[in-house]
């Protein structure tokens, strides 16, 4: 029969990893709101006071978060917070939308009718977020309505792999993004809901399809946008004529 001491060992190291989570958790969506801005310097033991925290979780945190491409590091000379790359973004979109359709149609056998109404509202909750302008609340609602699917398929290396690239897209999107497109996306994930209700696989592996390939098209013309006005401010380097 084990002592005390024996079942005690296990819970010690359970509590440091979820504080080291929790850190991370927190950096990391600093960096995808803005709130640590692209290029900015990131001391672990600046941040640690700042938290009231010892400097290991940190740098625990910010060796993770190095290693999913939202900060670089160089050994000796500094540690910052990742510019917003679009190579990157377009790359993790790509794998995003791929796993997403893989778990849409994993999923929808398996819906339930409480699966359903967890994507109304959240569809519900993304709708209310984009009539008020409010985009950071639209993507939380966004993530919640696609977490759904996720969830539901329980492939656990499938929802590790969304999770970390998909801060990757939202971090463009919270920043770059004043507007989103509501009206299409509420649409769309009508017809998501509707295609995982009837259980029709293929039509509902290919709305995941399009929703994906519309947050491209945008982050395209946002591109472009960003490119036009840059090529037209005083000072820019104009092509020949």
């Amino acid at each position: 029969m084990p002592d005390a001491s024996d079942t005690a060992r296990p819970l010690r190291p359970i509590g440091r990893r979820l504080l080291r989570d929790e850190v991370y958790v927190h950096l990391r969506t600093a960096i995808v709101s803005g709130d640590l801005a692209p290029g900015q310097v990131l001391r672990d033991a600046d941040l640690a006071e700042r938290m009231g925290l010892s400097r290991a979780p940190v740098r625990h945190a910010l060796a993770r978060l190095t290693a999913e491409g939202l900060v670089v590091s160089k050994p000796q000379s500094y540690t910052r917070v990742a510019p917003l790359d679009l190579g990157d973004v377009r790359d993790a979109l790509e794998v995003v939308r791929a796993l997403h359709e893989t778990a849409v149609r994993a999923a929808v056998p398996r819906m339930s009718a409480d699966h359903l109404d967890r994507m109304r509202a959240a569809n519900e909750r993304f709708a209310a977020a984009v009539r008020a302008g409010a985009v950071g609340d639209a993507i939380d609602a966004d993530d919640a309505f696609h977490d759904v699917p996720v969830e539901v398929c329980a492939n656990t290396a499938l929802a590790e792999t969304i999770d970390r690239y998909t801060p990757r897209l939202r971090r463009l999107e919270r920043q770059r993004f004043a507007t989103l497109p509501g009206r299409r996306s509420v649409r769309r994930h009508g017809e998501l809901i509707a295609a995982c209700a009837a259980g029709d696989v293929d039509r509902a592996a290919e709305v995941t399809r399009r929703i994906w390939a519309e947050l491209a098209d945008l982050i395209d013309a946002d591109t472009h946008a960003h490119a036009d006005t840059a090529s037209a401010a005083p000072g820019a380097r104009q092509p020949p004529s």
